[in-house]
């Protein structure tokens, strides 16, 4: 006969936050394990890639674990991936060059 296993939890419904595992006991009972909800890796802010290097965690267990294992040394470590770091630092670049090259040519405009 199969044995019963009852949620050992106050809620009784099979929610998602309430999943169980049965497993068996060294004593050969069946007992439910409550199963924590998966985590998922934290993305880049700008292209939605997994960031390298970051801890998955749900979001209160990043409270626990120290700020190496959340962040990458780097500017934008734990939210922007190298790549979009790379390109934000380019576009700021050649913005710069940009009202360079604008303030020579008004200058050369008014020495005319």
């Amino acid at each position: 006969m199969a044995q019963r296993v009852t949620f050992r939890r106050r809620n009784p419904y099979n929610t998602k936050s309430n999943q169980i595992k049965v497993v068996k006991t060294p004593g050969g009972k069946l007992v439910a394990q409550h199963v924590k909800k998966q985590a998922t890796r934290p993305k880049c802010g700008d292209c939605g890639i997994p960031l390298p290097g970051i801890a998955t965690l749900r979001p209160r267990g990043y409270a626990s674990i120290s700020k190496t294992q959340k962040t990458v040394s780097r500017a934008y470590g734990g939210s922007r991936c190298a790549n979009c770091v790379k390109e934000r630092v380019v576009r700021a670049f050649l913005i710069e060059e940009q009202k360079v090259v604008k303030k020579v040519l008004k200058e050369a405009a008014a020495k005319k």
